[in-house]
């Protein structure tokens, strides 16, 4: 579970509704106030009109359902810490250089990434160094395509939440000049503001967040996967386990790097 975005969404939360409804002078929160912060067909046309109506025009129907389901990662922090998958790759070349690399073939049952379960297996059936690399390269690839489009969904939701705001603000304005009461103008002017609000805390607090979240992690699952790569062609080649090493720690920061 990534704690951070936890503590992200709480104070955020937290935030909005000590600014919509906390009255500082009582300390109390102030259910009128709140509620004037509340309609539900503002809420119609942004959420509907950006993620449904926008989003369905701009990506195809499995494209829309991937990035939604893609959204909870961000609850979760990247498999695989890059210090310990270090540790275990040089732990393989330790063994592949004592008993050989076909020793490998029985480790693999353990390993839980698929990503190097493939590697260590291509290189255990003796399959050319340049195809082993070819393959995993690509696989890197089209991860890195999936994870952009994902990325890129969530950040047109971002562009285009706050456009869905201000149309709905100018529906609402319509309608307030459409019915020009002195008593009904205070109220019809809050609630066609209310859908830039909604727009704004759409694209800032939900879809650009979870875009950059998405991005970060990216980076991290694409470091870890680099480091597979990098330690399985170094295992194939028949490096020693301490140049096994040295190759590898180069990824991480220095501050993080331990050599035996």
């Amino acid at each position: 579970m990534d704690i951070a975005t936890i503590i992200g969404l709480i104070v955020g939360t937290l935030m909005l509704v000590m600014g919509m409804g906390f009255d500082f002078n009582k300390m109390i929160f102030d259910s009128p106030k709140l509620s004037g912060f509340v309609d539900m067909p503002s809420v119609f046309v942004v959420i509907f009109g950006s993620l449904f109506g926008s989003m369905l025009i701009a990506q195809n129907l499995k494209q829309w359902i991937i990035a939604l389901k893609a959204a909870k990662l961000v609850f979760f922090m990247p498999k695989g810490a890059p210090s310990e998958l270090i540790n275990q790759l040089v732990g393989f070349a330790e063994t592949a250089r004592r008993d050989g690399i076909l020793a490998l073939e029985n480790v693999t049952d353990d390993i839980k990434d698929d990503y190097l379960v493939r590697g260590i297996r291509l290189a255990v059936d003796g399959t050319d160094p340049e195809l082993i690399e070819g393959i995993m390269e690509t696989e890197l690839e089209i991860m890195e395509t999936r994870h952009n489009d994902v990325i890129a969904f969530w950040s047109l939701v971002g562009k285009y939440a706050p456009t869905w705001g201000m149309l709905g603000t100018l529906i609402g304005l319509v309608l307030m000049l459409a019915d020009m009461r002195p008593e009904t103008i205070g109220p019809n002017m809050a609630i066609a503001l209310l859908t830039t609000y909604y727009g704004a805390i759409i694209a800032n607090f939900i879809a650009l967040p979870i875009a950059d979240k998405l991005k970060s992690q990216h980076s991290i699952e694409n470091l870890v996967k680099n480091i597979i790569l990098k330690g399985v062609m170094s295992i194939q080649s028949g490096d020693n386990p301490r140049i096994v090493q040295q190759k590898l720690m180069i990824y991480l920061p220095p501050n993080e790097r331990t050599f035996d």
